[in-house]
This record gives C-alpha cells, sequence and structure tokens, in this order.
C-alpha cells in the first residue's frame, strides 16, 4: 500500500483554472497560489442553492474516524453518479499537523490536494488571522500602558493572544513593558480565536469588517464593555484579512472541487468551514458536502444551532461517520484488543451511534445515514449486528471503503445519501430559542443533547455570566467547549452516559462571533503536544521533499 504522500503525488491534477471552469467561476475571479490553488473572489450573485449534506460523527477515538476521509471520498461517489456536487471543509491547524492527530486532507485514495501544501499554512489564512488577532492584543496593552481616555481595566481583559501551535507554555503568561508590569495574559490556539470565529460567521467583508468592531476586549475601569472599534483597530485588522476571507479552492484526487476555508475546532470552536466558502459551494453545485468537527454532539450540534442560524441555511440530510473499532472503544474495549470480534462490547458501544442519530432526527429534525468507515479487520457479524441497530433508530448503514478504493468505495452510500437529500425536509429545528436565558440554553443542550441531569456553574462561570448579561448581550447562541470523546465534559465516561452535571467553568463573551463560550470540565483554549508528538514521525529529504507524517 502507498503512503497517502506518495498516492497524492501520483495523482493527475488539474489547472485550478480548469476546476473553477467545471463550476462556472470564470478566471478573473481568481487569485492563483501556484498551478493547483486559487482564491475565490465570492460571488454576488444569487441563484438557486444546493442541498446541503452534514457529515459528522458518532464520539471519536485518539486513532481517528476517518470523517474527512469519507466526506472526500462521498463528494468523489456522487460526481461519479453524474450529481453535480462540491465539497467545503475547514482548513488544517498545524496545531494537531504536528501534534496527535495529523493532517486534515483525508487519507488513502480521498484526500484534497496538494495535501502537503493543505497541511502545511496553505494560502496563509492562519497566519492573517493570528496577526489581526494580536495586532489588537498589541493596541489593548499600548492603551494601557499609556492610560488612554478608555481607562481599560488590566484586571478585566478578556481577549487573548494567540498562535497556531500546541503549546501548554503560552496558557498563563504575565504582561511586562520594560520594567513596568502590565497584567496576566495567555494564548488561544489560533483555531479557537475569536478572529477565526469572525471570519468563518461573516457573510462578506463588510459584515467582516463590523464584527471586528463589535469584539468585547475586556471592561473599564468604572464599568462598561470595551470593544475593538473603541481601539479603532477594526480597520487595520480588516486590512491584514482582506485576502483571507476569500474562500480556498483545490481539488480531490478524482477532481471534485473543493471549498477549503476557516478552520475553527469543534471541541473548543464552533468546528465549521466558513459561511462564505460554503455558500459559493451551494451557488455552484446541486449538492454540497460539508462537516462539522469531532462528534455530532459539537461539531453537528453547533452547526446547526450556530452557523445555519446565523447563515439561514437549511441541511438536507447528516451523515454520521463510525467505525467497528470506535463503537468496541465505546464498550470498553482497550486499544490493543480492538481488531478482535467482540460483540458484546460491540452491543454496548452501539448506545453512543444511536444516540447521535435520535439527536439528529429527533432534536433537530433531519434525516439521518450512518457512514460505516471499513476496516480489514471488520468482520460480517460484527456489520451486520451495526446494520441492525442503526436500522431500529431510523437510519440505514452504507458500508465506505474510500481510504482504499476512492469514490469507487462511496458508491453506496452516495445512493443511500442522495436519496435522503432529494427528499423533502421541512422539519429543520433547533435545540434552544434565541430568546432563552444562557441557563436555560446550557441546560436544554445538557439534557437533549447529551442526557445530562443538571448543569453546575462554578462561581467563576456565574460571575462571567452577569458580566455579560449586564453588558447587554442576551439572546446568543451558546458554544460549548468539552472534551469531544463523551457526550459528558469527563473523556473517560465512554459509550452513551446519562443524569450526569455538565460543568461549567467558565462562560466568555465573543461578540464579534455572535456567540458565547462555555468551557466545560477541564477544557481549555490552548491544547498541548502528547509525550510522543507527531512532529517525531516527519522526515523531510535533503532536496526539500515531504517524505512521510503529514497525514
Amino acid at each position: 500500500m502507498l503512503s497517502d504522500i506518495e498516492i497524492a503525488e501520483s495523482a493527475a491534477l488539474k489547472p485550478i483554472s480548469k476546476i473553477a471552469e467545471s463550476i462556472g467561476i470564470p478566471e478573473s475571479r481568481l487569485y492563483h497560489y501556484g498551478k493547483y490553488i486559487a482564491k475565490v473572489e465570492p460571488s454576488a450573485n444569487g441563484g438557486k442553492l444546493g442541498k446541503l449534506i452534514l457529515v459528522t460523527a458518532m464520539n471519536p477515538t485518539k486513532s481517528g474516524e476517518g470523517k474527512t476521509t469519507v466526506s472526500i471520498g462521498l463528494a468523489d461517489a456522487m460526481n461519479r453518479l453524474n450529481k453535480k456536487t462540491v465539497l467545503a471543509l475547514r482548513e488544517p491547524s498545524l496545531g494537531p499537523v504536528f501534534g496527535v492527530k495529523g493532517g486534515a486532507a483525508g487519507g488513502g485514495y480521498s484526500q484534497i490536494a496538494p495535501m502537503s501544501d493543505i497541511n502545511l499554512q496553505f494560502t496563509g489564512d492562519f497566519d492573517a488571522i493570528e496577526k489581526a488577532n494580536n495586532l489588537l492584543c498589541a493596541a489593548i496593552d499600548n492603551n494601557i500602558f499609556f492610560e488612554t481616555a478608555l481607562n481599560l481595566d488590566p484586571d478585566r481583559i478578556i481577549f487573548k493572544r494567540c498562535t497556531d501551535m500546541n503549546d501548554r507554555a503560552l496558557r498563563n503568561i504575565s504582561l511586562t513593558v520594560g520594567s513596568k508590569y502590565i497584567r496576566h495574559d495567555g494564548f488561544n490556539i489560533t483555531a479557537a480565536s475569536e478572529i477565526m470565529a469572525v471570519l468563518c460567521l461573516a457573510s462578506d467583508f463588510a459584515d467582516l469588517k463590523r464584527r471586528l468592531g463589535e469584539i468585547v476586549v475586556g471592561y473599564g475601569k468604572k464599568g462598561g464593555a470595551i470593544k475593538c472599534r473603541d481601539l479603532e483597530c477594526a480597520e487595520a485588522m480588516a486590512i491584514l484579512l482582506s485576502k483571507a476571507v476569500k474562500p480556498n479552492l483545490v481539488q480531490t484526487l478524482e477532481g471534485t472541487p473543493a471549498f477549503v476555508h476557516g478552520g475553527p475546532f469543534a471541541n473548543i470552536a464552533h468546528g465549521c468551514n466558513s459561511l462564505i466558502a460554503t455558500r459559493e459551494a451551494l451557488k455552484a453545485a446541486d449538492y454540497v458536502v460539508t462537516e462539522a468537527g469531532f462528534g455530532a454532539d459539537l461539531g453537528a450540534e453547533k452547526f446547526i444551532d450556530i452557523k445555519s442560524r446565523i447563515g439561514g441555511l437549511t441541511i438536507s440530510c447528516v451523515v454520521i461517520v463510525a467505525t467497528v473499532r470506535a463503537l468496541k472503544s465505546n464498550g470498553g474495549v482497550p486499544a490493543c484488543e480492538l481488531s478482535n470480534e467482540n460483540t458484546a462490547a460491540l452491543k454496548k458501544g452501539l448506545e453512543n451511534l444511536v444516540r447521535h442519530i435520535e439527536n439528529i432526527k429527533n432534536v433537530f429534525g433531519i434525516p439521518a445515514a450512518v457512514a460505516l468507515n471499513r476496516f480489514a479487520n471488520d468482520t460480517q457479524s460484527e456489520i451486520e449486528l451495526i446494520k441492525d441497530a442503526c436500522a431500529a433508530a431510523g437510519a440505514q448503514t452504507y458500508a465506505a471503503d474510500c481510504f482504499l478504493k476512492g469514490g469507487d468505495g462511496g458508491i453506496e452510500l452516495a445512493k443511500g445519501v442522495a436519496k435522503l437529500a432529494d427528499a423533502d425536509n421541512p422539519h429543520q429545528s433547533f435545540c434552544y430559542a434565541l430568546d432563552d436565558s444562557y441557563t436555560v440554553k446550557l441546560t436544554k443542550i445538557a439534557r437533549k443533547i447529551y442526557r445530562a441531569s443538571n448543569v453546575v456553574l462554578s462561581g467563576k462561570a456565574a460571575a462571567d455570566l452577569k458580566d455579560i448579561e449586564h453588558s447587554g448581550y442576551v439572546g446568543l447562541p451558546v458554544c460549548i467547549a468539552k472534551t469531544q470523546y463523551s457526550f459528558s465534559d469527563d473523556p473517560l465516561l465512554l459509550g452513551a452516559p446519562q443524569c450526569f452535571d455538565l460543568h461549567v467553568n467558565g462562560i466568555e463573551l465573543r461578540a464579534g462571533a455572535g456567540f458565547v463560550v462555555a468551557a466545560c470540565g477541564d477544557m481549555i483554549l490552548m491544547p498541548a503536544l502528547s509525550k510522543s508528538p507527531g512532529y517525531l514521525k516527519m522526515s523531510i529529504s535533503d532536496d526539500g521533499k515531504i517524505i512521510r507524517g503529514l497525514s
């Protein structure tokens, strides 16, 4: 079996101008980044929009379940069936690329390309977001240092610096200028920054500028929220983001057009690609395959309750990716035994997948299908057990072998998904109403999606909420930051737990993005490298050719 890099290098990619032409985008709207990558000037035209297919997953394991690979294979398969389909995916973050998770460009014969370029800095969007974020931080501390009329309280600054790398040492820092102490601060990873969320939820450049100005950076010494526009920084930040806001166009190994733009994490941010890119894809195709990060309790919930609500999007159907290995892991099987058949553990782990199906169908009113990402050790009895359980929950299961076979391995999945997408779906709903209080919103998500009994606010979270509400910020969606490995806030509580408490330890206002972030359990917004990080597996030749380690 060839490596992902070898497969990518053997593919005959088309010039990006040809890919753009195939979906009606003229050369005049392209900004080229080499032969196979371009940014696209968004279209001001309306017209008929395609059907939106959301790919999500059961709660993942540390080995990964191949959600992006299935998304790519599904889109390729639909084009093989002559159903004009475009992808809309997130950009990779260097944190996971060099950390635990690896790249985010798919794998095997279901990749977006050029894979190495996409995984490594791409068109510089993350760099622009980081620079815009940190320019605002510099402006904040400059105002504090010179004691301007804004009278910022150094102890009540809520906007943090960011960098696109896992670095635990930057979680908490102290700032000084010369010998003058300024304040305590810290870094978020760029994918969790408010600037990333602003870029991904803006409807156009004018809306981006407006949202930048609305960012609350902290509070004054006499009370009252201080915004980015009060620091007169939004225009300069918008200049840094003027190219980054344009969606990127690439292709799969089979030539399916792919908009890859924006990269918020789903466990600590809202986990979806940019609204601008999604809309461009919907204008260009009859079907759009997009994805939301991690399990459906995180990415799909936020896609529906935040992104689709803000963007006015209607989801035609949801695909939930699962693997036999992940199901057995959720059933209590240790990693070293996942290759062995274990139907008892599989039945227990299926409770996790069934709950996700129930949530999508019953809470959000959207039809669902299950994509079973195949591994060599899967047995027919295990597969039949999964199909029966999912059918009883109201979702058909389709085996997907996209890693080894590309689009050809997703044909049956594509047929089933197209049938679901083509059916009328007027019943999409939300988990909560925007005019619910924040405590009610948190409680509805916790009980409806997670099956928790109660939401427990820490003293800090209660104080945060009081500040937010007293500043007049009510009626915003809630973005929950928690572990991706469990429905609960405890990463070790696998399967389908219920009747537990959801612990909220802090609530942060993201006024520019248009939501509040509730940090649950031990969740933090700056990840760390593991004891054996991914960069140890990487190698590059003396002539600059990447050999391994990016997939």
